[in-house]
């Protein structure tokens, strides 16, 4: 029988349901809740063709952490697709694609945060280390909101040799860490790969070393760093407003 997984919250199901209705094998849901949020989603559920089963809160509290899980919980298929990626930089349609790497990013909390500051700001695709990295889990996919299934997760066994490999395509390669020159300064047109670390840790050595150049957000206040997730969605907003500005100016 085929793995499978759990995934529980109304945003991280209805966009498995959205994007890939056929990896969802079954439905759970709380059998004394009706409203219309819920009937969305049964809807969905039934033009998808999957199983549906209203079950008691225990059942789910079982299924999923207790209290998080909105009366809603998946068992979806463990694997999507497999992309590379050569296939995402052959399809990609813009001459110009965003792309966000994560080195040693353990907490699925940051990840799921992670994703969705991605999806916002028009990532075609995240990449993770296969080691020293959570996986896209039942957390991850419940703090993303859904953009678990939006922002494809390219999981690579060795970073470094992958930011070779998208510099070699065209990628430049840029690292968001310390003692770098001012984001609010730097070119960010082009093709671009942002590459963060964790918050404490940060990146590892060969992994900055491997990047074209390394880039810092100016903080104004007494904290030293960011967390994260936080760090992403400053440097790809600012990449996607600079971006925007250059596209008024042509047109």
């Amino acid at each position: 029988m085929p793995a499978s997984k759990i995934l529980f919250g109304f945003h991280a199901v209805v966009a498995r349901l959205r994007q890939h209705p056929d990896s969802v094998e079954t439905l759970f849901y709380d059998a004394n809740r009706q409203d219309p949020r819920l009937r969305d989603l049964l809807e969905r559920a039934a033009l998808a063709g999957c199983a549906v089963q209203p079950v008691e809160s225990a059942r789910l509290d079982g299924l999923a952490p207790v209290g998080r899980h909105q009366g809603v919980v998946a068992r979806v298929a463990a694997s999507l697709p497999h992309l590379t990626l050569d296939d995402l930089l052959d399809s990609t349609t813009t001459t110009a694609p965003l792309l966000m790497a994560l080195d040693g990013v353990t907490d699925p909390h940051n990840l799921g945060a992670c994703l969705r500051s991605a999806d916002a700001f028009g990532v075609q695709a995240l990449i993770l280390p296969k080691d020293r990295s959570v996986g896209v889990n039942a957390t991850v996919a419940k703090v993303a909101c859904g953009a678990a299934d939006t922002v494809p997760v390219i999981t690579v066994t060795n970073l470094v040799r992958t930011l070779e490999e998208l510099k070699a395509r065209g990628v430049w390669c840029v690292a968001a860490d310390s003692d770098g020159e001012n984001l609010y300064d730097a070119d960010l047109s082009g093709p671009l790969a942002w590459v963060l670390g964790a918050e404490g840790s940060g990146l590892r050595r060969l992994t900055r070393e491997r990047c074209d150049r390394v880039i810092s957000i100016p903080l104004l206040g007494m904290v030293e760093s960011l967390n994260v997730s936080v760090a992403a969605g400053v440097c790809l907003a600012a990449t996607q407003a600079q971006r925007h500005r250059a596209l008024c100016k042509k047109g």
